[in-house]
């Protein structure tokens, strides 16, 4: 019983860093019913697949209004007449059809209950229709407190952006909202006052005059999670490239304030030199039917699909600064490099559950380190992740709850990056490494994951049992000890502060020497040559030093 009562003080313990880019929520222990709805995969939405989205809107930016409807295909699984919808106030769904009959819902909270009318046979695929209007909620600090950022620009046009990782996408359109079942294809229709333009994920298919108002139709061709899913709307200016990459032509497009143009063709050369290092580490670029863009929005930067979002301020680091205290962080735009690296891991590989947002998160904080080491060097890229160290709490774990929409520690950056860089020693082969991260993002495709199949890969790829390694830094906050003290020319030396079974090897230097000794719990023993040795430990593993 006490065991628990300090697990469940761990959990309500808020973790807050604002030096850190989305580092949103808090742990929490005090679920409700609406988590469960949110977070879990109920009933009502595990019958059926999505396939496809139609999400047509009008933005009244002078109002702060949205109204429009979503048209949902999917096919089905099982028999089930209760289909699950999720919107959030104060939105409102106003009607939901099938074969053009009104369908009744029952609303409880943010989960919408829709009665079909239909018997649904297995196998076949059926749409609905959901209408739906009102005032979304507006974001108060984008995207930590995500929602709609309206805003106006210095020449007093309206500049309007969505962001809702966390929070959910609906917050602003109905859909399946859990991170489990992504839609395979998707249409985003967005009505804007004429002067302004939408830019939204995929390919730009058409424009539509409609006199006081310009539709813009987008067509995404690969699967999408729904908080990649984004509107941006804004007096933009457009540019373009095409990078030559592992699969051919890549579209690369740039959307900025027309005031930002200049500076915009300078500061935007970091994309293209990051696809470079990203397709030579990860593989190539998950979505070259969507393209690439990059589109400035009124707040500071986020992953959406093929649509990544930048406010940045044109500067190098993370607005101006450098967050591992090296001068490397200075290097490259922090938001164009971190952001895009999303596109591998987050919106390829994707987590089920948000308990698993690590999977997104610490892969990504680590292609940073990985962007420098192929434009600077493994030296500085060492640096630059060990600089991160300073800003890990080790307050609670990185694993959030399951099944209640719960993130997990905001350590899942830093800490998570330093975790990778620690297995990275272990492999202790850079192709091999490099190959690995290649693997996955081919293996795991366009797909949803949990943990435990991000782990079970890792140990098959690297050779190890990599079960307590994982244990010791995704669920457990203690940082691994290494003891050790010299007498009489012998080494003496353990782990403390481990989870069962924790055997990690560490690499060491012995008067000048390099070579691995092998602790684990119980004390071990070795000889030395010399009576002053010196001893120094690899500060490339993440763990601690007692002597």
């Amino acid at each position: 019983m006490k065991y628990r009562f300090y697990i469940l003080i761990l959990l309500v313990i808020a973790f807050s860093c604002k030096d850190k880019p989305k580092d949103l929520l808090h742990v929490k222990n005090d679920f409700t019913k609406q988590d469960t709805l949110r977070g879990s995969i109920t009933p009502e939405r595990i019958w059926w697949d999505l396939t496809y989205y139609h999400l047509d809107i009008e933005v009244h930016p002078d109002k702060k209004y949205i109204s429009g409807k979503n048209t949902i295909k999917y096919k089905v699984l099982s028999a089930n007449k209760t289909l699950q919808i999720d919107l959030q106030n104060p939105l409102v769904i106003t009607k939901v059809t099938q074969d053009a009959k009104e369908l009744k819902v029952i609303h409880v909270g943010n989960a919408h209950f829709v009665q079909l009318l239909k018997n649904q046979k297995v196998g076949n695929t059926e749409s609905i229709v959901v209408h739906y209007q009102g005032y979304p909620k507006e974001a108060k600090k984008a995207p930590w407190d995500g929602g709609f950022s309206w805003k106006k620009d210095e020449n007093g046009n309206h500049f309007v952006a969505t962001s809702c990782q966390g929070l959910g996408a609906s917050i602003w359109w109905p859909c399946k909202d859990h991170m489990y079942d992504e839609v395979e294809s998707m249409r985003i229709s967005v009505t804007v006052p004429a002067h302004l333009m939408d830019v939204s994920n995929g390919k730009l298919e058409s424009i539509v005059d409609n006199g006081k108002t310009k539709t813009y139709n987008w067509f995404v061709n690969n699967p999408i999670n729904n908080y990649g899913v984004n509107v941006n709307i804004g007096n933009y200016a457009h540019f373009s490239e095409i990078y030559k990459g592992e699969k051919g032509d890549l579209d690369m497009d740039y959307y900025v304030l027309k005031d930002n143009l200049k500076k915009a063709k300078e500061h935007f050369k970091d994309a293209p030199k990051m696809m470079t290092a990203f397709e030579h580490w990860f593989g190539p670029y998950p979505f070259y039917e969507d393209g690439f863009k990059l589109v400035e929005v009124p707040y500071l930067g986020m992953e959406h699909q093929s649509s990544v979002t930048y406010g940045n301020q044109y500067k190098k680091g993370y607005l101006g600064r450098d967050l591992s205290g090296t001068g490397w962080g200075l290097k490259f735009d922090f938001i164009i490099i971190h952001e895009a690296g999303h596109e591998w891991f987050a919106n390829n590989i994707t987590n089920k559950d948000i308990a698993d947002m690590w999977i997104h998160e610490s892969f990504t904080n680590y292609s940073e380190s990985l962007f420098l080491d192929y434009y600077y060097g493994k030296k500085a890229a060492s640096d630059y992740v060990i600089g991160l160290r300073e800003s890990i709490k080790n307050k609670s774990t990185i694993i959030g709850k399951y099944n209640v929409n719960n993130e997990g520690s905001g350590d899942m950056y830093n800490k998570g990056g330093n975790m990778l860089h620690t297995l990275r020693q272990l492999i202790d082969n850079d192709e091999k490494w490099r190959s690995i991260l290649r693997k996955m993002n081919k293996i795991f495709y366009h797909q949803t994951v949990n943990t435990i199949q991000i782990e079970g890969f890792l140990s098959s790829e690297t050779g190890f049992d990599l079960t307590p390694f994982f244990n010791q830094y995704l669920r457990d906050i203690r940082i691994p000890t290494l003891e050790y003290s010299i007498k009489n020319k012998i080494l003496n030396y353990k782990w403390t502060n481990i989870v069962d079974d924790f055997k990690m090897p560490i690499k060491v230097t012995i008067n000048d020497k390099k070579q691995w000794i092998y602790p684990t719990e119980e004390l071990k023993k070795m000889n030395l040559e010399f009576e002053n040795s010196e001893i120094k430990v690899d500060p490339n593993f993440y763990i601690y030093t007692k002597n």
